[in-house]
């Protein structure tokens, strides 16, 4: 596994459109890795490829549970995603991104969403998510096509260190 160099703003590759995984393969498999290892070192929450200047549908997510600290932390690979359901209900949160550092900001997600897509193997896999994890869902896939967290954000600001897990 390689570390991978993780893009910044103001790289225009994170406001490009991805493309669709149709090769399930072992350099598939080996990016899938990488983008864990970078996402665990960083440290975030999420990546998606776009962040490591892959135009690729493609987020990793790592997650604990929110009421249970000592729970282990689950890790979502899913390539192609896609939200196909998303709740009425929305909350505010407080949001950071490894490609944009040293900003915060409050963005309103919706509370539950369903999501689509397929694993590292290219099998169908379908996840009912709610909390903090739809949100992390949400900001990966909004990754996906060229969207950030700042262009959602009803207010932004610098934050004190360790204020927010990056997305």
């Amino acid at each position: 596994m390689t570390l991978r160099k993780i893009i910044t703003v103001p790289n225009e590759v994170l406001r490009r459109n991805t493309h669709i995984v149709t090769n399930f393969d072992k350099n598939l498999k080996t990016l899938i890795d990488d983008m864990v290892e970078t996402m665990r070192n960083a440290p975030g929450v999420g990546l998606a490829a776009p962040q490591i200047g892959i135009l690729e549908q493609i987020v990793v997510i790592e997650f604990g549970d929110e009421e249970d600290e000592e729970a282990p932390k689950k890790l979502y690979t899913v390539v192609n995603p896609e939200i196909t359901r998303m709740s009425n209900e929305k909350l505010m949160g407080v949001e950071g991104c490894l490609s944009v550092p040293g900003v915060v900001g409050d963005v309103e997600r919706s509370l539950s969403i369903v999501v689509k897509g397929q694993n590292r193997n290219g099998q169908k896999v379908k996840y009912k998510l709610s909390g903090w994890v739809a949100r992390i869902f949400q900001h990966e896939i909004d990754h996906l096509t060229g969207v950030l967290f700042t262009d959602l954000a009803e207010s932004l600001w610098q934050p004190e260190e360790d204020y927010v897990d990056n997305v």
